[in-house]
């Protein structure tokens, strides 16, 4: 008997982001974020079938979810209808979700003015109270270094142009990061 895929739709916090919950891994442990149609043309055989579908902006690949961001104006509606074919035609095809070996996660920027133990203690917090929350919502934050006091993180998937995002990054991550690495961590800014 074959296996039925099912996949469960959730609304994100971003208007123009849609999760589907796909009820098996995709990406183990990790994620893949595909802004462009081009950033996938190579990577993900997934996040390009769905970038063949009108309207798309955007794929973003969690462990065992993915999100769509659409263009303004066009319908969730549309998009499910395309949608549904073209991830049976993925999953009966057995391509990978991804090709080759993921980039390393480095920061952009860098860390000046900081040990690299607080680095450490930054990214575990991150790690362990935020990217849960913030999956949860279809996204993903990903620390891109240190600076002059300055945390700066990178926001993916529903995250990337959510309206809420500037309240979760300086109502919740820079209250918690300042309360638990008082006189180092003084902002948090996205990149």
């Amino acid at each position: 008997m074959d296996d039925i895929l099912t996949i469960r739709t959730e609304r994100t916090p971003n208007p123009n982001s849609l999760k589907y919950k796909v009820g098996k891994m995709l990406i183990p442990g990790g994620s893949a974020n595909f802004p462009t149609k081009q950033s996938a043309e190579t990577r993900s055989p997934l996040a390009r079938r769905i970038f063949e579908l009108e309207g798309i902006l955007g794929v973003f690949i969690g462990s065992d979810f993915f999100t769509v961001t659409r263009e303004e104006g066009i319908a969730w509606g549309d998009i499910n209808a395309r949608l549904a074919p073209a991830l049976e035609a993925f999953f009966e095809s057995g391509e990978p979700v991804l090709q080759g070996k993921a980039p390393a996660d480095r920061p952009v920027l860098g860390d000046i003015g900081v040990s690299p133990q607080v680095v450490e203690k930054i990214q575990q917090l991150l790690e362990d109270k935020v990217r849960p929350a913030v999956m949860q919502d279809g996204g993903d934050i990903i620390y891109r270094g240190f600076q002059n006091g300055t945390v700066f993180l990178e926001m993916h998937g529903a995250c990337s142009g959510c309206p809420s995002s500037t309240a979760t990054l300086k109502i919740g991550i820079e209250t918690m990061l300042r309360e638990q690495l008082p006189d180092i961590v003084q902002s948090v800014e996205a990149i």
